[in-house]
């Protein structure tokens, strides 16, 4: 099964956001002259290409941003920001994020249509994790090798909804009509469909089994991604029948329809990019020009006043521990005026005890006999006679 995501952020409900891949070259022309056109043509608003910021490597190329803004159904306005980046093996990844005012509503013209022409000759419409299109019906390899290995790379991809379907008799031209073109404009962009033809039923649910979700036979289902939206149950996004016949398949539609509107979580590299949308936005109107400076010029009032009070607290400060030094020195100048003439200090007991002691060692020495003290005094021999 697919690991929790307790911990990781849901995609807020204003936010559309999906990743891709343009193969080939002229991306960067390409978005250009799409938000030119659909600008003249007064579908956006307005658009932008801020400048390159620096980059902490000089000699690493930066991607390149695009900013756009239009106005949804009902007036909503809409804020949409494409990250290109470099190129690389012959493409370039790109990223995109839209947030509107109020919860997206998957009837509202893909943001990706504002950036990319709607052209299916136009190759900008490839999944990032598989490099399938988006836009299209994509059967599975022959080798059963690279279906599972291409499955797996499906499964673990965190942006786009990878759709499985399996086709219990092949299907005439009617059932070669891309899902894509039969779902809301809104998701028109994020799925990515994977046909199995009728031998492969065994060897695609061999490799779904990591995921929790098994294909019907003749059925659908809609893969979890990693890591699964919380609470998510796999029987509620498999669909048994899917008629191949030219019919709109209504169960499937409204199986991945659902899915799209579960909180799923949001892609560790989508925080840093909603992020950047929301706080590094260039493509501001002039009311909101005025906004912007209001808010610095409150915010620079306050960090003055911040400033100010913290001078005016040292001072006081500084004055009260002045007072205090000068009231000590006061003091211990009384004391000192009032103190009686310094008497000679007793003698250390100690010290007296040790001149005790040395008069007692001194007292008990034997002290030493002159010559001859020991014999009797009197004449001299021959004294006297």
């Amino acid at each position: 099964m697919p690991t929790s995501s307790t911990a990781r952020p849901t995609t807020p409900p204003t936010l559309w956001a999906a990743r891709g891949r343009h193969v080939g070259s002229a991306a960067e022309d390409t978005v250009r002259n799409t938000l030119q056109r659909l600008k003249d043509d007064q579908v956006l608003d307005d658009f932008l290409e801020p400048p390159d910021e620096p980059a902490a490597d000089p000699a690493a190329a930066a991607p390149r941003i695009f900013e756009a803004r239009w106005k949804a159904p009902g007036a909503v306005t809409v804020r949409a920001r494409l990250i290109l980046e470099p190129g690389s093996a012959g493409g370039q990844d790109w990223t995109l994020l839209a947030e509107a005012e109020e919860a997206w509503d998957l009837e509202w013209p893909s943001p990706a249509t504002m950036f990319w022409p709607d052209d299916p000759d136009v190759t900008w419409d490839r999944d990032a994790a598989t490099g399938l299109r988006l836009r299209g019906l994509n059967t599975l390899p022959d080798d059963d090798k690279a279906v599972r290995r291409l499955l797996k790379e499906a499964g673990r991809s965190p942006w786009n909804i990878h759709v499985v379907v399996h086709e219990a008799m092949t299907p005439d031209h009617r059932g070669r009509v891309p899902l894509a073109r039969l779902l809301p404009p809104g998701l028109r962009h994020r799925v990515v469909e994977h046909r199995a033809a009728p031998q492969q039923l065994r060897v695609v649910n061999w490799a779904l089994e990591d995921f929790g979700v098994q294909v019907p036979r003749g059925g659908a289902t809609v893969l979890p991604g990693t890591p699964a939206p919380a609470g998510h149950d796999a029987a509620e996004f498999s669909v048994r029948t899917v008629y191949l016949d030219g019919s709109e398949p209504t169960a499937l539609i409204a199986a991945v329809t659902s899915f799209a509107a579960l909180p799923r979580p949001l892609p560790d590299d989508a925080v840093a990019a909603l992020t950047s949308l929301r706080e590094d936005w260039r493509l501001l109107t002039l009311q909101e020009e005025l906004e912007r400076e209001r808010r610095l010029v409150a915010m620079y009032a306050e960090a003055l006043e911040a400033m100010t009070q913290s001078r005016d607290l040292y001072r006081e400060a500084a004055e009260r521990a002045a007072e205090a030094l000068a009231v000590y020195r006061e003091s211990a100048g009384a004391a000192d005026a009032a103190a009686p003439p310094s008497e000679t200090p007793a003698p250390s007991p100690l010290r007296g005890l040790t001149r005790t002691l040395e008069r007692f060692k001194g007292g008990g020495r034997t002290p030493a006999r002159p010559p001859g003290a020991g014999q009797e005094s009197g004449p001299p021999p021959g004294a006297g006679s």
